[in-house]
């Protein structure tokens, strides 16, 4: 299974005061697919960035069509084994928070509750003019009525919240402004390009240095967003646990390194600790 193995890993686990960190691996039992795994190879990925998003209504109405798809299989998206043991282990008392490096909000539909989503939630609508959130429920309704003829075929889902379309069929879509003040809606997402709020960041780093462990499920630490979380771990003498199937780019890091499936190896972890 890895460097330490899963008894290691349980038997730090029992000692609490564990901080999880989580990646796109987290959720792709629960079929969205990631970025860098099995899954993520196998799919071409263009993520919007945030300068490509403010810089034209084009490309923000490209966006938009590929989302309004997207939201529906997002939508049908449940907590897998993974999410529900992490929720588990927080009801045993064995886990203090979640930062979540995903944006699905299937921690908390697993039970969670203490959850910190270092890149937002595509639950939510902000709009860039007044700063007014909308429910992505409600923004749904308001695109469904706007393009009551408009079809497409979505080809692949990707891990953003979004689906491949073409430009022909992106063409046609119509967008609607902030009904407040008519300015421009962008999930509450951070998009490629985008700074994670500080007050954000600071909650990660707080949770971090208070654990007795960090562990990370499911991300390739490929980014500097959430690998921050886990050197800051290291550099204090925190143990670093992961799990993920393929390396990372932290594993000189981790005292405990397992490489395997997650579903499985949490629920493994959960009966060792029964």
């Amino acid at each position: 299974m890895g460097v330490g193995g899963a008894e290691l890993l349980a038997d730090l686990v029992a000692d609490g005061d564990v901080v999880v960190l989580s990646g796109a691996g987290m959720s792709t039992e629960s079929g969205i697919p990631d970025y860098r795994g099995a899954t993520g190879r196998s799919r071409p990925s263009s993520p919007m960035t945030y300068q490509t998003f403010v810089g034209g209504v084009e490309a923000r109405r490209r966006y938009w069509a590929r989302a309004h798809l997207g939201w529906r299989h997002m939508t049908r998206a449940e907590p897998n084994a993974g999410h529900r043991v992490v929720a588990e282990l927080e009801r045993r008392g064995l886990v203090n928070g979640v930062i979540t490096q995903n944006v699905d909000g299937l921690h908390q539909a697993a039970g969670s509750g203490r959850v910190v989503e270092l890149h937002g939630a595509l639950d939510r609508v902000v709009c860039l003019g007044c700063g007014e959130p909308t429910p992505r429920d409600a923004l749904d309704a308001r695109l469904r009525a706007a393009n009551p003829d408009w079809e497409a075929r979505p080809t692949l889902v990707n891990p953003d919240g979004d689906v491949s379309l073409t430009d022909a069929e992106t063409a046609s879509f119509t967008l609607v402004d902030c009904a407040s003040c008519g300015g421009v809606l962008k999930p509450d997402v951070i998009f490629f390009g985008e700074t994670v709020p500080r007050p954000r960041v600071a909650d990660c780093y707080e949770l971090t240095s208070g654990a007795g462990a960090l562990l990370v499920l499911g991300s390739s630490l490929t980014v500097h967003s959430g690998r921050r979380f886990v050197r800051h771990a290291a550099s204090h003498g925190i143990p670093v646990l992961i799990v993920n199937q393929g390396p990372t780019r932290s594993d000189a890091d981790a005292l405990c390194r397992v490489d395997a499936p997650l579903g499985a190896t949490l629920r493994t972890l959960l009966e060792a600790l029964s």
